[in-house]
């Protein structure tokens, strides 16, 4: 049996030593210590642990995944780890870390699961890391399928695409790295008609409610729709995936790039939306406005949307003073409750769009896929390992 990391922590060792009164104090004490930002050995390290288990577990990474059915290894739950597992390198530039994602490419031969006439998000979402690995060495091979699967979209009239908010994550960001790549804005043009769809027709008038800032998951949520509580339903990943994909967006678009005002403007306003919706003890809950809707700690929308604050701290975008508690006590309730002394991640929910789906979720629980978890992790230690 493993226990969580948090038995490890110094408020847990100091208590055990001193009894049960003082164990009382101590815990009344830790929200302060919970606003702490962690060394950054110490993100590194679980950062490590974490991504260690999963490559001892994936020793080949153009094994086929077996869940319900048979899939191929470069699915989005797969692209989405080597989004963190190449941000883990851009912290911490292990070789291993670099082969282990050529591998990746190499054995889908660089491809798109369906091909390059493929216009399913999902599918594209291998490129974020070909592009990344095209521009450390630029062999054409890397990036010649999503090149041409993306031009194909940008010379086609259609921009009905996207309508799940989880393509927003999976195909934006390949669209920005093309436009900075071969400097044409016309990727930058194309990727805000598409996203622009998303958010103003889908659904009847868009899935994005601008009343509460936050995403409904795709029309099957958008109101007369209602939670049990009678509130709107907003997924806690799927907004998740909304904040990473204009993350992963800003961080590269130049500054005078089209319709980028937009894009900060959506940010900041999720970023207001968020804290109220943050659960006492870190974590956000799989339903942002129902906690009692499959309510209980959920690892992966949380770490999106530390990746997501942490990232606007170091940009200068977000206040230091009302966020970097927010990351600290969300990071450590991660690593403290959700990570297992192997490296398994614990409270991912596993794949689906809405709370009911992968369900139960808890420390043990083991989701469908391992991979998308851990990916979003990554991105979140990643920024947390930048923050001064």
């Amino acid at each position: 049996m493993t226990y969580p990391l948090r038995f490890s922590c110094p408020v847990y060792r100091l208590a055990a030593s001193l009894g049960a009164w003082s164990l009382a104090l101590l815990l009344t004490a830790a929200p302060a210590l919970a606003q702490k930002l962690p060394r950054k050995k110490e993100v590194l390290k679980v950062m490590t642990l974490t991504n260690d288990y999963f490559m001892r577990k994936w020793p080949d990474p153009g094994q086929d995944i077996m869940t319900n059915k048979l899939r191929p290894s470069h699915i989005w739950t797969r692209a989405v780890y080597y989004e963190g597992l190449m941000a883990l390198y851009a912290t911490d530039k292990q070789p291993r870390y670099y082969d282990y994602a050529v591998d990746w490419g190499q054995k889908h031969q660089w491809g798109i699961r369906n091909g390059i006439t493929d216009r399913d998000a999902d599918n594209q979402c291998a490129g974020q890391t070909y592009i990344d690995l095209y521009q450390i060495d630029r062999k054409p091979e890397r990036i010649r399928d999503i090149k041409a699967c993306i031009d194909n979209m940008v010379q086609s009239d259609k921009v009905d695409d996207w309508h799940w908010i989880d393509a927003l994550q999976m195909a934006m960001p390949v669209f920005a790295k093309l436009g900075v790549e071969y400097k044409d804005d016309r990727y930058f043009e194309k990727m805000y008609q598409i996203y622009n769809y998303s958010k103003t027709q889908h659904g009847g008038s868009g899935l994005y409610n601008p009343q509460d800032a936050l995403w409904w998951r795709d029309k099957d949520f958008v109101p007369p729709y209602k939670e049990p509580n009678g509130e709107d339903c907003y997924w806690s990943r799927g907004n998740g995936w909304v904040v990473a994909a204009l993350v992963r967006v800003l961080d590269v678009m130049p500054k005078n790039a089209p319709h980028r005002p937009e894009y900060e403007q959506l940010y900041l306003a999720m970023m207001k939306a968020l804290p109220p919706l943050q659960r006492p003890d870190g974590f956000w809950n799989v339903s942002l406005h129902d906690a009692t809707h499959f309510g209980g700690k959920e690892l992966s929308g949380t770490a999106l949307f530390v990746y997501g604050m942490a990232w606007g701290l170091n940009q200068g975008l977000l206040d230091k003073a009302q966020y970097q508690p927010i990351v600290a006590k969300a990071w450590q309730a991660m690593v403290q409750d959700g990570v297992h002394k192997d490296g398994f991640l614990g409270f991912v929910q596993g794949t689906g769009k809405e709370p009911k789906d992968g369900q139960p979720v808890s420390f043990t629980s083991k989701p469908d896929f391992e991979d998308y978890g851990l990916g979003c992790f990554l991105l979140a230690g990643s920024e947390v390992y930048k923050l001064k």
